[in-house]
């Protein structure tokens, strides 16, 4: 069955996702979706509409405009159609941190058989999404890639790149428009509505940047929750930690969440080049 790995990694009766089921869609445009996930490790989750599912990449680092970036994207398994539309917490398990909903609109293959394309590893198609849009290609790598050569799944290594049009660019859209297009929040305001209990003594990510990322983001939803009810909250540190060192987490953490609200990448790209244009009259 299509979904059956997905159904093995996880505990329905523990995690919000859905369980799901193959729905065939009889429209000529396919959905498409790009959940940001702060699990182990921050990585985007590329899904594809297709045969009743959603086809699944991880991009470590996201999605890029820019044609000559081309991103790691490790095929996972199948999702369910209504996945596509999950934002919130999942507070253990498989996955186990916080999704957001970073992009979402319809895809459009430029090719005439997406099977054979898939078989073949060159999959070229249309994005419209609200930071996504324009021509992609999906390309497995087949061990070429320096990634693929280091993992015992070279099959599952691939390479999202950007085709180059009008929606191409050198704008860093994860980071100009970092926040979710379900809810317009970030991390924080989604964990705000749903702390899990269970993260008091066993949190997803504990060491390195995305621990560091997470607890942030833990003190920051308190404070919000707490701004609510009227009362000002100051969470402890969760690890010793000099000065020093907590700052320089503190300062890639912000680097990482904060953001302005979200807008399409047309806009993103008229405010670089204007940035760019003021600068050249200052010089």
């Amino acid at each position: 069955m299509a979904l059956e790995e997905y159904r093995r990694k996880r505990d329905f009766k523990k995690t919000p996702e859905p369980e799901g089921k193959v729905v065939q869609s009889k429209e000529p445009e396919r959905f498409f979706c790009v959940q940001k996930h702060l699990a182990s490790h921050l990585h985007y989750d590329f899904r594809l509409e297709h045969n009743g599912v959603l086809l699944s990449w991880a991009v470590p680092k996201g999605p890029s405009l820019d044609p000559k970036a081309k991103r790691l994207a490790m095929k996972v398994e199948d999702h369910p159609v209504e996945y596509g539309q999950f934002e919130g917490v999942i507070p253990e398990g498989y996955g186990a941190g916080i999704v957001m909903l970073w992009d979402v609109g319809t895809w459009t293959p430029e090719v005439a058989d997406v099977e054979a394309a898939l078989k073949k590893g060159d999959l070229k198609f249309t994005l419209t999404g609200y930071k996504l849009k324009g021509s992609w290609v999906l390309v497995r790598t087949g061990g070429r890639y320096p990634a693929a050569r280091t993992s015992p799944d070279g099959g599952r290594t691939w390479l999202l790149i950007k085709h180059r049009d009008q929606w191409a660019g050198d704008v860093d859209i994860t980071e100009f428009a970092p926040k979710s297009v379900k809810s317009d929040g970030d991390f924080e305001d989604i964990l705000a509505e749903d702390v899990p209990a269970v993260w008091t003594s066993n949190r997803p990510a504990k060491g390195g940047d995305a621990g560091a990322m997470l607890a942030t983001i833990i003190e920051r939803a308190a404070n919000l929750k707490a701004a609510r009810s009227g009362a000002i909250v100051a969470a402890p540190p969760t690890t010793k930690e000099t000065k020093d060192t907590k700052d320089t987490k503190v300062k890639k953490v912000k680097k990482a969440v904060t953001g302005t609200k979200a807008r399409t990448v047309k806009s993103a790209r008229a405010a670089a080049a204007s940035k760019k244009k003021s600068t050249s009259k200052t010089q």
